[in-house]
């Protein structure tokens, strides 16, 4: 069988905005598309908390998606799809994104998975439009109003970047919307939601 691997940050982990923990298996939305899929893909879930896709993050190497990657695709062989959801948290404030570190960033982590499978199909998922519930969270030490910016800045970078690399493109944000608890990710409901659209993009598509 393909195997897919979900490679993003906490929105894949599993981050439960109400209380910081992380939601079972059958609650996630990579968790849920194992069980979905599971007749005809293997579905390996690599989500981690915090994880940048362009920025080396302090907290350590699995939180660096960049660096993290390579060792990823060590631990396992035959990877036939890569769905590729990071950024958000390239935008917090002590970050400096903008266009060209998206553009390079998102160019590298493509030519990464490439390098490692040249037949590799690669599904890329834009950030979180995250909102100014987030300011009146916990994360607002971490996020500001200019976070917010920098996002809708970069965003369209990353539909233009799939395009230019023969990459597939699913946005997250068509379908749901981040709670309003911490305005950064997603209630249980929209991670059913996700599962079941990305599916059928999936069957659809490969």
């Amino acid at each position: 069988m393909k195997k897919i691997l979900c490679y993003g940050d906490s929105n894949t982990f599993g981050f439960i905005p109400e209380t910081g923990a992380r939601y079972p298996e059958n609650e996630r939305w990579s968790g849920i598309l194992k069980e979905l899929l599971a007749s005809d893909f293997i579905v390996i879930e690599e989500g981690m908390n915090n994880r940048t896709g362009f920025f080396t993050n302090p907290a350590g190497l699995q939180f660096s998606g960049k660096e993290y990657l390579p060792i990823c695709l060590k631990n396992y062989a035959n990877i036939d799809i890569c769905i590729l959801a990071l950024g958000t948290n390239d935008s917090q404030f002590f970050y400096n994104l903008d266009e060209n570190i998206a553009k390079t960033g998102l160019e590298n982590l493509i030519n990464t998975l490439k390098n490692k499978n040249n037949e590799m199909k690669i599904i890329i998922v834009p950030p979180v439009k995250i909102t100014e519930d987030i300011l009146h969270s916990g994360f607002s030490l971490m996020f500001n109003k200019n976070s917010i910016e920098k996002i809708k800045q970069v965003f369209p970078v990353f539909e233009i970047v799939a395009k230019d690399n023969d990459c597939y493109y699913f946005d997250f944000n068509k379908i749901v919307t981040p709670s309003k608890t911490d305005g950064l990710h997603f209630t249980a409901s929209s991670h059913k939601i996700i599962a079941k659209n990305l599916a059928s993009f999936i069957r659809d598509n490969f």
